[in-house]
């Protein structure tokens, strides 16, 4: 991907020799610069800018939420993920909402999920960071006790759900001083969200003389299993959730192996089958096959390509994909190069499926050991409903070659906030089913299936480019679009953020009600009128978007080339992505 031709883009791509950070927010990028300036690692800088995240996008990300991530360790050489998700906890009933909830998973205390977001940061920090947990959360404890101007999307965010803020006071109290919500340009501050953090670096400090490691540890346990875990339980109790001491002391998020697909000699990197992620290798997988250069960029043949190849790994995540602790998932099967040309056998060049096909049979490509076991088929009903907006994004790659890539969400609008803590308990509950044949149906201690999911591209052996993007499902459609301008259009990597793109919803939405809509491809309206029309031609149901739609993602990326020993970062405008490097 070397010699990007002179790009027209509405930013420039920011090039640096020794190091690029790209965030949802500019702040959060500085933040991983300063530690960068430090001399911290890709890693401390990322949970840097992760922590600062949890603190200028409440609206879509928090503290006591998500944060899945990905990254490359250069002196060990090993790509890993950390699955920062919750379980539900043990106390959990399906019962509970099929009787008591009309067979919906409500907002509230009851679609609440151990917070992940701690344990997250602070194991990836422990593992593979430098730095102390004092020093990388400094720059979050500045924004949120000294505050930060409030910004356009943060104001339209909490305005609009500004009547369900109202119903804890916890939220009222930081959202809506006086009864309104925040002006533009107004200081924000969250002094108990600081207090948090502080509270952490206490429990750090009082074991610092049992080395680092160690240290962060304490900061970690006092979040699960000390005085912080203590209140988090209580209040749940005063409020009639499920959530208990217990089930705060026992969670931990793991360290595992990616999932991976070459795609044109390049590695596609995705977290495990708890979350989405395995749809970009997928997909990757399946196209493949097709010469999309010689297509063209976005014309209709290279997006109709794109969106079969998408309907297919999004019909096979409705049929295999949930947390693999509770069930088999053909996850081999599922990016293995044969699978994937049984779906181009499928896939019809001139007419597009129209509804959701019929799942593959992946069993059949799983390794030795894998299960034949298979959930039933389901015929979903087609509606249309709300789906809320959440997430953010951010990556870090350093001098070193090391990279970070994470996704944080869930935010405040929905779920109350412990009480003089600051944070709320993760609500992606709402991303379980209800029916019990499907893969992430809700059970006790179980994982949703997670929208956010950060990804990473290698190619033999060496870092290319960490990627993501905030969008729930449309954040894997966002970075397979990523993937193909990089790689098949050797675009700028601004250039190839700011391309326009196309999103389908001919599946079940991840997040409750799951709504579903045959055949359904929004589009931005940059993409050629003409390009458009024969889309519809071939069966897509277009419906436009505008020019820099915020429902398309705000993906971020950063490039390595090697031979110009240079690192070019790219960030979405369509939201408050910014990158920068040295």
């Amino acid at each position: 991907m070397a010699g990007f031709p002179a790009p027209l883009t509405h930013r420039p791509a920011i090039a640096g020799r020794h190091y690029v950070a790209a965030a949802g927010h500019p702040l959060a990028t500085m933040a991983a610069v300063r530690i960068l300036e430090m001399g911290g690692n890709a890693i401390d800088a990322g949970v840097a800018a992760g922590l600062c995240t949890n603190v200028l996008q409440t609206d879509m990300t928090n503290i006591g939420g998500v944060a899945p991530i990905i990254l490359y360790h250069a002196g060990k050489n090993v790509v890993r993920t950390i699955s920062g998700l919750g379980t539900w906890p043990a106390a959990t009933s399906r019962e509970f909402f099929l009787n008591e909830c009309g067979g919906k998973i409500p907002g509230g205390v009851h679609h609440c999920v151990m917070p992940a977001a701690v344990d997250a940061w602070t194991t990836a920090l422990k593992e593979f960071g430098t730095l102390s947990f004092a020093e990388v959360a400094a720059p979050a404890i500045a924004l949120a006790e000294e505050g930060f101007a409030a910004y356009n999307f943060f104001c339209e965010n909490i305005a609009a759900d500004a009547a369900r803020l109202a119903q804890w006071p916890s939220n009222a109290e930081i959202y809506l001083p006086g009864g309104a919500p925040p002006r533009l340009g107004a200081r924000f501050v969250q002094s108990d969200l600081g207090g948090l953090l502080r509270m952490l670096i206490e429990a750090e400090e009082g074991a610092s003389h049992r080395g680092r490691e160690a240290a962060i540890q304490a900061a970690r346990d006092r979040f699960y299993t000390g005085d912080i875990a203590e209140r988090t339980a209580r209040f749940f109790e005063e409020q009639g959730g499920f959530l208990a001491l217990d089930d705060l002391k026992n969670f931990h998020v793991d360290i595992e192996e990616p999932v991976m697909a070459n795609y044109r000699g390049y590695q596609v990197y995705s977290c495990g089958p708890w979350c989405q992620g395995p749809v970009i290798p997928q997909t990757m997988a399946i196209l493949e096959g097709y010469d999309l250069a010689s297509l063209g960029h976005n014309s209709a043949s290279t997006l109709h390509f794109i969106i079969e190849a998408l309907d297919a790994a999004f019909a096979d995540r409705e049929r295999y994909v949930g947390d693999p602790k509770f069930i088999d998932v053909p996850i081999d099967g599922l990016v293995n190069p044969d699978y994937a040309a049984t779906w181009r056998e499928r896939i019809d060049p001139d007419h597009a499926f129209g509804a959701m096909p019929e799942a593959g049979d992946p069993w059949r490509y799983q390794k030795q050991g894998g299960s034949a076991k298979r959930t039933s088929e389901r015929d979903p009903r087609a509606f249309r409903a709300k789906v809320d907006p959440d997430t953010s994004y951010l990556c870090v790659v350093d001098e070193a070659g090391n990279a970070f890539s994470a996704t944080p969400s869930d935010g405040v609008t929905n779920t109350p906030i412990v009480p003089g803590l600051g944070f709320i308990v993760s609500g992606r509950g709402g991303q379980s089913w209800l029916d019990a044949d499907h893969p992430s149906v809700l059970a006790p201690g179980k994982r949703p299936r997670l929208t956010p999911s950060p990804g990473l591209l290698m190619k033999d052996g060496r870092l290319v480019a960490p990627v993501g993007s905030p969008g729930n499902d449309v954040q894997v459609q966002a970075i397979v679009q990523l993937i193909v301008d990089l790689i098949d259009f050797k675009m700028d990597p601004q250039a190839a953020v700011e391309a326009p793109r196309v999103a389908t919803f001919n599946y079940p939405r991840s997040s409750s009600p799951h709504p579903y809509s045959p055949g359904l491809v929004n589009a931005e309206s940059r993409i050629a009128a003409d390009t458009l029309a024969e889309l519809s031609r071939r069966g897509h149901r277009i419906e436009p978007w505008g020019d820099w739609e915020a429902r398309a993602g705000s993906l971020c990326t950063i490039v390595v080339d090697e031979d110009q020993r240079l690192l070019t970062g790219g960030a979405d405008p369509r939201r408050m992505a910014y990158a920068f490097g040295w």
